[in-house]
């Protein structure tokens, strides 16, 4: 969670050594999500029973590592998704379902080969009072079963200056009941409820507003936890700002928001020469989780969005094509108020998950594992083309005409399947020809792209 448009519009071993805390770190940090299938994708809003059947017929088929899920937690009354980002209490009991609804999903999606990411929102509270959607009665800074005013800081007003640490770290953001995760009792009740979700078969967290709570107090509380598993989490760069990405990278993988950014600026200037240089100035490659677009940048405009059609799906085919990070695919829902909610029945939602473009990806990112890039070559605007070493290659087109070209690849010679156009198992004639020379002459669609794929 970012700082919002309405209410939710340096070496870190020095510093846990300098604050004592170096018992509470037993666990090594998880350099990204472990086994061979790293894709993540995630299904903002949707109701955990859907997420199970999803798993089950779309992005285990599909080959996804893992599936990120909106937050587990009661939350404060009201129809706007931003509610979910407000918790009351650490019940399961949210509008996108109750505990045995997660649980079943946990056991479906483990079932169909899909690793479970719970959003885990822990910096703060809810703001205001009434009663939440498990039932519980709750005013700010007082939360039964959970906190008293003397777990939040006493720090009472919102963060106004993103240059000052403590601002940022002990102040609220936007309003909301900020945490004192200093307090030994916020990181054990806050350790507990992260050990629950595991307990219900959660593989890894996506820890929510990290930037706002200190590296030593997140470490001491991933230190508290029985087994944390794999952690990511939201720490958004801002330039000039005193708190900064690479402090958490010593916890676990950090959201990589400047590489959305970069995509934006390639894709809709008309040069996607420059993706060439995408992982300069950024967190290294082994630390960072990469998207194209969420929640929040999508309404913030910082970013490509569903908005934005076929390059929205060339964006996410780069990345998913590209060695740098861990690939993180968002499916959201059509909107047009920010602030809406996700829809009631099945329609509305992009569903990008499951577009045969993405899913083909998918499968290439399995195939081609970490073999190195080869092979750059781009025109100096909007088309360009790489390897994945012997396994893979994809050839990119942004502009408004046909590419036709021949390429020189290092694939085998052999006749392959354009997974971006058609699943390997049927193929539907769009194959392709690799010649005992390595080149291969491809027709790339207006605003398409060509990837091709050894099998395993």
């Amino acid at each position: 969670m970012q700082q919002r448009s309405r209410v939710l519009g340096g070496a870190l071993a020095g510093v846990l050594a300098a604050a004592g805390l170096a018992a509470y770190a037993p666990w090594s940090s998880q350099a990204a999500p472990p086994g061979e299938k790293t894709v993540t994708a995630t299904l903002f809003e949707w109701k955990y029973a859907d997420v199970a059947r999803a798993c089950s017929k779309q992005l285990g088929p599909a080959g996804y590592g893992y599936v990120e899920v909106s937050p587990a937690s009661e939350h404060i009354e009201g129809g706007q998704w931003w509610t979910s980002y407000q918790p009351v209490s650490y019940k399961i009991a949210g509008r996108l379902g109750d505990r045995n609804a997660f649980s079943s999903m946990v056991s479906a999606c483990h079932g169909a080969g899909v690793k479970v990411i719970a959003d885990a929102v822990i910096n703060h509270m809810a703001a205001g009072s009434g009663t939440g959607t498990g039932g519980t009665r709750y005013s700010k800074y007082r939360y039964p079963g959970s906190y008293e005013d003397k777990d939040f800081h006493g720090c009472r007003k919102s963060i106004s200056d993103y240059t000052n640490r403590d601002d940022v770290q002990n102040c609220e953001l936007v309003g909301l009941a900020d945490l004192d995760t200093g307090s030994d009792h916020v990181r054990t009740t806050i350790a507990r409820y992260l050990d629950d979700l595991r307990s219900l078969g959660v593989d890894g967290l996506r820890v929510d507003a990290a930037k706002h709570i200190s590296a030593t107090d997140l470490a001491a509380i991933k230190g508290k936890m029985r087994d944390p598993g794999y952690w990511v989490q939201e720490v958004i760069h801002g330039e000039g700002e005193a708190v900064r990405p690479e402090e958490y990278t010593g916890i676990g993988d950090v959201d990589e928001f400047r590489y959305g950014t970069h995509l934006k600026s390639a894709f809709q200037s008309g040069n996607l020469a420059q993706l060439k240089s995408v992982a300069d100035g950024k967190l290294g490659s082994d630390k960072a989780r990469t998207f194209v677009d969420n929640w929040d940048t999508e309404r913030n405009g910082s970013t490509l969005t569903y908005k934005d059609g076929a390059a929205y799906t060339l964006a996410n085919v780069f990345m998913l094509a590209s060695p740098y990070g861990s690939p993180n695919v968002y499916s959201g829902y059509e909107w047009s108020d920010k602030d809406a909610g996700p829809p009631a029945g099945s329609g509305g939602w992009t569903n990008e998950h499951a577009k045969q473009a993405i899913t083909g990806m998918v499968g290439f990112r399995n195939a081609v594992g970490s073999a190195e890039l080869t092979d750059w070559w781009d025109d100096g605007g909007n088309a360009l083309a790489f390897g994945r070493g012997g396994k893979g290659f994809v050839a990119l087109n942004n502009g408004d005409a046909a590419l036709h070209r021949t390429f020189a690849t290092s694939l085998p010679a052999g006749t392959y399947c354009d997974v971006v156009a058609a699943a390997p198992s049927s193929c539907d004639g769009h194959t392709v020809t690799v010649g005992n020379d390595g080149k291969a002459q491809l027709s790339v669609p207006a605003k398409g792209a060509v990837a091709l794929h050894v099998t395993r």
